[in-house]
């Protein structure tokens, strides 16, 4: 979970290395995020499954309620 220093919004996504993604973000290279930059990495999750880590992605996109659950136990985190 990515969060904007700009405007403070988050950002969802599976990557496969987290630390080449991290920085394409806040190089602007995405095209949906490169107006929201520079981002803070707030939270990560590692799966061995590739499967897995896109379920996971997925569902935090599509149901508010585990991404709620996400943001209360990060909470800490997201201030």
């Amino acid at each position: 979970m990515l969060k904007s220093k700009v405007d403070g919004s988050f950002y969802i996504g599976y990557t496969r290395d987290l630390r080449r993604r991290f920085k394409e973000h806040n190089d602007g290279e995405n095209i949906s995020t490169k107006h929201k930059k520079p981002f803070e990495l707030i939270y990560y999750e590692a799966y061995k499954s590739d499967r897995d880590a896109k379920y996971r992605e997925s569902n935090l996109k599509k149901h508010a309620q585990a991404l709620k659950a996400l943001k209360e136990r990060a909470q800490n985190s997201l201030v």
